[in-house]
């Protein structure tokens, strides 16, 4: 999962895209990069480490001069945590410079790439990103979105795409529109263009919503104003998983608040899986929201009986014997005042493997809960996701294998309950006439392929 990042037209691109970034930080916090375009070159400053990290040096801004910039945050799911996976990816081609940013995954990467170094092509990096500018540097077409259409349509999967060349800012999305991608327009700069993973990003620069790119949709902003061409159309797929967890609850993403998403969410589970309890505690942050919508619908106040530290920052050395569980008490303590006694309803938004779980029920019991009961704003995770979230292999999810109450005995809890199907697609308004991917949820995926013989059908992890 990675965040993205534009702006066209606007003296301060780099500073407004380091604050876009910053907004973004939850969808990437691996590495940063900013691209900005001058006089037909491209300056670029790329580090691993959060965004404050990355541009926290004197003089960094100065490196980056020009009115159109590209901004990056990236988590590794294709391709490794190296620096020369860092993004924005930038290229010098027989058309001139470009850079682009990528949030996504490509599901026939490795295939691509295969049938092009074996035609000669050499890659400056493993990075499924890289293979679209490969195909567009190959193309002989006249005009960069005739280049832009011929490249996309030999690549399968998520992507959300934005580009910047000399004097032109680009925003892609496939057409089943997997990931997010929002334009908006600033509010005192109305003559400046944004394009960002979540509205949240608009916030923080006073930029204004205008709409999200649309599934298939090449949006090309230049000097002419807005020029859209669509690719070929797809069955609508947004990922349900963004209204779940990925996404701030302050963002709006395809016409619904996130926020009020997660609301619903909780109403639901509340209704399908009452239990008596004395209070309603969210495993921060994510969720928090669910376990405010839960306490409404059922009536059981709620509290923070778990406190989350933000400022925990990077780990590099975890005690084995002398602190058990040191990565969740890093992270997470529980409030004994609020805990002693009490019959606890724990609110999160998903359980992948389990193990975390269970060491936060255990953390409660210790604080002298009564009971625990552990809600889940999501239906069981059954399958990996292939579209650019970091899920683990089928045989290391644990709802794949296991019944309810198998893995409410794991976690230790007292009872165990996940949201079903229904209830969510409910709470995300899908009749409204939004349709979404939930193949972790399902195993039902909306784009076949057959991954290269002997290979695995994805690098998720690159070490």
């Amino acid at each position: 999962m990675c965040g993205v990042f534009g702006i066209y037209n606007h003296s301060e691109a780099a500073n407004l895209t380091y604050l876009g970034l910053h907004a973004l930080q939850h969808r990437g916090q691996e590495s940063a990069g900013i691209v900005t375009s001058q006089d037909g070159t491209l300056h670029a400053v790329r580090k691993m480490g959060h965004v404050h990290e990355v541009f926290a040096s004197d003089g960094v801004f100065a490196q980056l001069p020009g009115k159109i910039a590209v901004g990056h945050v990236r988590y590794t799911t294709a391709g490794g945590s190296l620096p020369k996976n860092i993004q924005p990816l930038t290229a010098e081609y027989r058309h001139g410079s470009i850079a682009v940013a990528h949030n996504g995954n490509l599901v026939n990467a490795e295939a691509l790439r295969d049938e092009l170094e074996g035609d000669g092509a050499i890659f400056a990096s493993n990075s499924d990103t890289e293979v679209i500018l490969q195909l567009l540097a190959r193309c002989s077409a006249p005009t960069l979105v005739e280049r832009l259409c011929d490249a996309l349509s030999r690549v399968q999967g998520a992507y959300s795409l934005v580009f910047v060349t000399d004097n032109r800012l680009i925003a892609v999305r496939d057409p089943h529109g997997f990931r997010p991608l929002v334009l908006g327009r600033l509010r005192n700069h109305p003559e400046s263009y944004v394009v960002a993973s979540e509205t949240c990003a608009f916030d923080l620069i006073e930029a204004d919503r205008v709409r999200d790119i649309a599934p298939g949709e090449i949006l090309v902003i230049d000097e002419k104003g807005l020029q859209s061409t669509q690719l070929k159309r797809q069955p609508r797929r947004f990922c349900i998983f963004e209204h779940v967890y990925f996404a701030r609850p302050d963002s709006q993403l395809d016409e619904l608040a996130v926020y009020d998403a997660r609301v619903a969410m909780g109403q639901r589970l509340a209704k399908e899986s009452p239990v008596e309890a004395d209070v309603v505690v969210p495993v921060p942050d994510s969720g928090v929201v669910a376990a405010l919508g839960f306490s409404e619908a059922s009536g059981i106040p709620f509290a923070m009986g778990l406190i989350r530290n933000h400022y925990i920052g990077r780990t590099f050395i975890e005690p084995k014997d002398s602190i058990r569980h040191f990565g969740v008490k890093l992270k997470l303590n529980p409030a004994p005042s609020v805990l002693r006694g009490k019959r606890v309803v724990v609110v999160d938004d998903s359980l992948v493997r389990g193990t975390t779980s269970r060491k936060i029920v255990k953390m409660i019991r210790a604080a002298g809960a009564a009971e625990v009961h552990l809600r889940i704003s999501a239906p069981p995770v059954i399958s990996p996701c292939y579209y650019g979230i970091d899920t683990p292999t089928r045989s290391e999810l644990i709802a794949a294998s296991h019944t309810p109450a198998e893995i409410a005995r794991y976690l230790t809890a007292d009872s165990l309950a996940y949201l079903s199907r229904e209830g969510l697609m409910q709470a995300a308004r899908a009749d409204s006439g939004v349709t979404y991917c939930d193949a972790c949820f399902t195993g039902e995926y909306p784009i076949r392929f057959i991954p290269p013989a002997g290979r695995r059908q994805l690098r998720l992890i690159e070490t």
